[in-house]
């Protein structure tokens, strides 16, 4: 959709992406050999130990990298090291956590060839966090937060973890305590209450859902033994014919523009189903900027650095309204249609979310999205998404209602637990978690608007607005905003952040910009 913005808008374009590494297996070789805050990798191996090694599943990175994926750069050196020093006793999760079953295919484009012939299904698989006696309990934390992990890895004596870090919210004690976890631990921090209190995901030492993370992760290292290999990349998410389209328009070549132009023409009498085939054509050439290892806080200090040093963008200013598109990719619908629950997740959750210091929204202020907002579910992945969305959302949008009155059950619901084991359905709780991951969102903005809305059903279900063009969401948008609003627009993708600096303003603006209490 082509919209004509006001004069004055201010627009966020995402930094160029950071040089790559030259030779990505020997930082890798130097990470594991010069290891933060812990000894090597090779001195902790003898042989007839038993070693887990667990990967992150296919939720990042957004789209999926090329091949080689950094996780098998990894895990080739890693195996390779592990069979050098006689361990034999060794599999591999993939840590899935709530999420869908990685399908075979899709782990070979992650893990390679060799690694998938030599250990799929039996020494190579996804985590199950229903399996039947498949998780042992490790202990509970001060604030009562249960600590259980996959019973593999707790019954081994060396969990090594291999991380790509796409955003200041993954890696570091989220790795192994969510990504092996079951129902008991997420419930500790998946919850309205905690998601409430987060000031912002991407600001991690501000957010409750990372506190709480942290605390569990912490009793778990007490008790267990964890290497942790973090990676980091950059953020070229398009490559050749395609790259034209992380730039910003106006340095665009005239071949360029003919080409986005073209692009656009193509994709407007095109299928939604032929279009998403179209863009999985076409993996990531994402750079790898960094590899770390050794203990966990110490190495993830050094990710966070880099991966802000490649998305923030210094903005100074909040906005009275903020305009932003909607990718058709998330964490949760790889391979599948960014059905309605999932564009709430990205507009309330991930897209207002993308700031560090301060929100890119004044409180109560507007936010304008473009999408169709169309009433489609993949039934394979988000059987349990329907549901929540038709039954649960007419009768309450309220988190704290949900949870109280409807999660349980509905995360017990054995028809749906079973697509999540035996098929490629995420688990039934993942629908509330989604809706949850709003919830920061909803308590700070006034007003949600969409633009190009095929359906107003949907949109007034999240408790949102409809507008037919961009004008007429200004138009809207200008009702509750002061006489001359500060308008706010994301280029998204490829992938940023906001370093947010709020302007001195009087103390009625500057209190809306403060952390919550507890973060003060």
């Amino acid at each position: 959709m082509d919209v004509d913005l006001p004069t004055g808008t201010r627009v966020v374009y995402p930094k160029p992406p950071m040089t790559p590494l030259k030779d990505v297996d020997a930082a890798i070789r130097f990470a594991l050999n010069h290891p933060e805050n812990s000894e090597p990798l090779y001195a902790m191996l003898k042989p007839g130990m038993k070693v887990t090694i667990a990967i992150d599943d296919i939720s990042l990175p957004l789209p999926p990298m090329q091949r080689p994926d950094i996780r098998e750069r990894v895990l080739t050196i890693v195996l390779d090291l592990l069979t050098d020093h006689g361990v034999e006793d060794v599999e591999m999760i993939i840590a899935t956590s709530f999420h869908r079953r990685m399908r075979d295919w899709e782990v070979r484009h992650m893990v390679g060839d060799k690694i998938m012939d030599r250990f799929w299904p039996k020494k190579l698989y996804n985590h199950d966090a229903e399996a039947p006696d498949g998780l042992t309990l490790i202990g509970t934390t001060d604030e009562g937060e249960v600590v259980e992990i996959n019973r593999r890895a707790a019954e081994s004596d060396l969990i090594i973890y291999v991380n790509l870090n796409f955003v200041p919210m993954d890696g570091g004690h989220k790795s192994v305590t969510v990504g092996l976890c079951g129902y008991k631990t997420l419930a500790a921090h998946h919850n309205p209450r905690t998601m409430r209190n987060c000031w912002s995901y991407m600001d991690p030492p501000k957010s409750e859902l990372n506190t709480s993370i942290e605390r569990q992760g912490r009793l778990l290292q007490k008790k267990k033994r964890i290497f942790t290999i973090e990676t980091t990349i950059n953020n070229r998410m398009f490559d050749r014919p395609l790259d034209f389209l992380g730039k910003n328009e106006d340095d665009l070549s005239g071949r360029e523009r003919a080409s986005l132009r073209a692009l656009k023409l193509a994709l407007d009498k095109t299928p939604q189903g032929m279009r998403q085939a179209i863009f999985d054509k076409f993996p990531a050439p994402y750079g790898v900027t960094g590899v770390w290892a050794g203990e966990t806080e110490a190495v993830h200090k050094h990710t966070m650095k880099r991966s802000y040093d490649q998305y923030l963008v210094p903005v100074t200013g909040q906005a009275d309204i903020l305009v932003t598109g909607v990718p058709n990719i998330s964490p949760y619908n790889v391979h599948a249609y960014l059905n309605p629950l999932l564009v709430q997740v990205m507009v309330n959750g991930y897209l207002f979310n993308l700031y560090k210091n301060a929100p890119m929204l004044k409180k109560g202020g507007t936010m304008i999205a473009l999408h169709p907002c169309t009433d489609k579910f993949d039934n394979d992945q988000h059987a349990p998404y329907i549901e929540f969305v038709h039954r649960l959302l007419p009768e309450t949008r309220d988190g704290m209602e949900l949870h109280k009155r409807f999660e349980k059950k509905f995360a017990s619901n054995p028809a749906y637990i079973e697509m999540y084991r035996s098929g490629h359905a995420y688990h039934p709780a993942h629908a509330f978690f989604m809706w949850y991951w709003g919830e920061a969102g909803r308590q700070h903005t006034g007003r949600v608007i969409i633009v190009g809305a095929d359906n107003e059903y949907i949109p007034r279900l999240m408790g949102w607005e409809t507008a037919r063009t961009m004008d007429e969401a200004l138009r809207m948008a200008r009702t509750t905003a002061p006489p001359r609003p500060d308008i706010l627009a994301l280029h998204i993708a490829p992938m940023m952040m906001v370093e947010m600096h709020p302007e001195r303003a009087p103390k009625s603006l500057v209190s809306a910009s403060e952390p919550p209490p507890s973060f003060r």
